[in-house]
């Protein structure tokens, strides 16, 4: 039988839980004008300025304290890699590989990526200001303490994924998918949306009033009222 219980509100005084973000903060960088990157490499400590490293083997690599001003990672191979205390400017990829990657610690500036391939990846305190990205498959992903801002989005897949403290600000999604998703104060208000798939699995999602007027003819539909 339907659950057919209103939308949960919060309480009087009960606030919505914001991601958790550390600042990243770089010092005493040593500047790598031609880099040489590799399966399974240790980088610690660097600056790249305009890195590419396009259709490379980087499984399992490592990146730790870098900072990247311009870098395009197309056809790239990141399965597994890390990114640790790292900011990326004007990451480039119209095809992006990075699954089962760790990103902690991550501020990527102004992205612009086609198929970001980062199902099954770790995300822990990670921002995301600006930028275009043509399909985000994060399907089966952990995200905790999350922050994504002023950001086009056509499609969102997370499902199966696990999210908490995930805050969307500014943005524009096209179609979000939530199947079987876990969501705990996953906030899209302030976000424009125009569809969501799996609405099964919307608890623990924070809309504004007018996103839930907008919801309302699809949660309908899902729970098979007929509106006359």
């Amino acid at each position: 039988m339907a659950d057919a219980r209103p939308a949960a509100r919060k309480k009087p005084g009960q606030a919505v839980s914001p991601p958790r973000l550390s600042g990243v903060v770089l010092a005493d960088l040593v500047d790598e004008a031609a880099p040489e990157f590799v399966r399974g490499g240790k980088y610690d400590g660097v600056r790249y300025s305009r890195a590419v490293a396009d259709g490379l083997d980087l499984t399992g690599a490592d990146f730790a304290e870098c900072e990247f001003q311009g870098a395009s990672f197309n056809d790239a191979q990141l399965r597994g890699a890390g990114f640790r205390d790292c900011t990326l400017h004007e990451l480039y990829a119209p095809v992006f590989r990075a699954a089962r990657s760790t990103w902690r610690d991550v501020e990527l500036h102004n992205p612009r990526l086609g198929s970001a391939e980062l199902y099954e990846s770790g995300w822990q305190s990670v921002r995301i200001d600006g930028g275009k990205l043509d399909f985000l498959n994060l399907r089966g992903a952990k995200l905790t303490d999350v922050l994504i801002t002023g950001c086009i989005i056509n499609e969102l897949d997370l499902g199966s994924a696990t999210a908490a403290r995930v805050a969307l600000k500014d943005c524009t999604i096209g179609t979000l998918d939530v199947t079987g998703a876990r969501l705990q104060d996953f906030d899209l208000r302030g976000t424009d949306f125009r569809g969501i798939s799996g609405l099964g699995s919307v608890a623990g999602l924070v809309v504004d009033d007018y996103q839930l007027a907008l919801l309302a003819p699809l949660l309908a539909a899902h729970l098979g009222i007929i509106v006359l």
